[in-house]
């Protein structure tokens, strides 16, 4: 193991634990101002990866392909939310799992019902198909250093936009103290719109990006789901801050116990232990990390109602 493994492994964690970011930002903020646990908001994750990678089939775009999946996810969120969420936000968590749980059964259906059930292969890009040599000995795929550029540059904007426009000034109200906010005159109906809405779009966005490097299936928005759940456990519900700091430790804590506990194991355990072994310690690091950030930090890193 040199530093030149060490490095990519670590430029992997940084991608992923920025796509993580993208899904647990719009997630954190859905439940920490509307009290709305959304379960639902893997499949929006799902659909944009679905639309994307069908439209660069069809289109050979990937921008417009991106574009196209952002667009008509926030258009069916928006659809959803009329329909199904608005009449969630006063009832308990109980019924707000089990109607969006039922969501998620639903979109796996459209989806198997539109697309089939085989999983999709979605095309990198062709001028992003290539490496890029970043030092001597490390050829890195041009299209994760891609991932990386666009999520940095998303987390950026939602940072502005949150602590830097009127309109990022409200969704802190009600990410703070949402009942204040409706005494202040708040329009509480209008930022909820708004907050489902741009979490679908931050999804759809991960998704689209995430299509050439994973199977785009059924079940996707599921398995992504625990993830970005444990992210905004650890940074704290409702603190993009807190999302962001958390989603980069999961990225970064899961992708290094992949890559580097199996053949550390293997090197002081028989290799049929360590194969077993080292799979499971490595799937179970996020979630240790998350039960020693809330022994010391109960309310997560940076909980917007401190």
């Amino acid at each position: 193991m040199d530093a030149i493994f060490v490095f990519e492994q670590l430029l992997n964690g940084l991608g992923y634990g920025l796509m993580l970011f993208l899904i647990a930002a719009g997630l954190t903020l859905v439940f920490g101002i509307m009290d709305t646990m959304n379960l639902a908001h893997g499949s929006l994750y799902m659909a944009g990866a679905y639309v994307a990678a069908r439209v660069h089939e069809a289109s050979a775009s990937f921008a417009l392909a991106v574009l196209v999946a952002v667009l008509v996810t926030v258009a069916v969120a928006a659809l959803l939310e009329v329909l199904v969420v608005r009449h969630l936000y006063r009832r308990d968590h109980l019924v707000q799992v089990l109607a969006t749980f039922g969501i998620i059964l639903i979109a796996d259906d459209a989806v198997k019902a539109i697309w089939g059930v085989a999983p999709l292969m979605a095309s990198t890009p062709a001028a992003l198909a290539g490496p890029v040599q970043l030092i001597d000995g490390l050829p890195y795929p041009a299209y994760r250093l891609l991932l990386i550029g666009a999520g940095l540059l998303v987390a950026l904007g939602l940072y502005l936009l949150v602590s830097r426009t009127r309109v990022g000034m409200l969704v802190r109200a009600g990410a703070s103290n949402r009942q204040m906010a409706e005494y202040m005159g708040v329009r509480v109906g209008g930022v909820f719109a708004f907050v489902f809405a741009l979490g679908a779009a931050l999804a759809a966005l991960a998704g689209a990006l995430m299509a050439p490097i994973s199977a785009v299936q059924i079940g996707m928005g599921e398995a992504i789901l625990i993830p970005a759940l444990v992210v905004i456990v650890i940074g704290g519900i409702g603190s993009i801050r807190g999302a962001f700091v958390a989603a980069l430790l999961v990225g970064l804590v899961d992708t290094a116990g992949r890559a580097f506990l199996p053949p550390a194991l293997r090197a002081v355990l028989p290799p049929s232990v360590a194969a077993d072994l080292g799979p499971a310690l490595a799937g179970i690091a996020m979630y240790v990390l998350m039960a020693a950030v809330l022994t010391l930090k109960p309310a997560g890193l940076f909980p917007a109602r401190a």
